[in-house]
């Protein structure tokens, strides 16, 4: 009588074909999953995204004491060390180095004086052909 231990090279085959069935399968599932993901990426908010940003100028502006440093047309920088920076080649705004938004089309930054003497920064911000333009004034 004959020993059946171990695999025979055929159970062996049959294996291998399985196993390479399994993987194409789920490579090709992850492959859709990771194209459907991208294409949701590239669609915008841009409510969402105007107020993500509105929620950190806000709360930035809010300090009591601060003072803008510089303001240029596409950044701005505060006393406190805080600058906030549009970076037309990747279209997103930064706070310090931290990228807060998006597929921003246009934003400028701009600061004027109140007529009580209070600093006023004007933030121009376009998404999506949406242009909003807000006033932030300094405490």
């Amino acid at each position: 009588m004959k020993s059946e231990k171990g695999i025979t090279i055929i159970s062996l085959i049959i294996y291998v074909i399985v196993l390479s069935i399994v993987i194409g399968m789920v490579a090709i599932i992850s492959g859709a999953f990771m194209d459907s993901v991208d294409e949701a990426d590239m669609h915008t908010d841009p409510i969402e995204q105007y107020t993500t940003f509105n929620s950190y100028f806000s709360e930035e502006v809010n300090h009591p004491g601060l003072e803008v440093v510089q303001c240029e047309d596409d950044y701005i920088l505060f006393s406190n060390g805080v600058q906030y920076s549009f970076i037309s080649e990747n279209r997103g705004i930064y706070k310090n180095k931290v990228k807060i938004c998006r597929n921003i089309d246009f934003c400028s930054f701009s600061r004027e004086l109140s007529s009580n003497g209070k600093t006023v920064i004007i933030v121009e911000f376009s998404i999506d052909g949406q242009t909003r333009k807000t006033n932030y004034t300094l405490k």
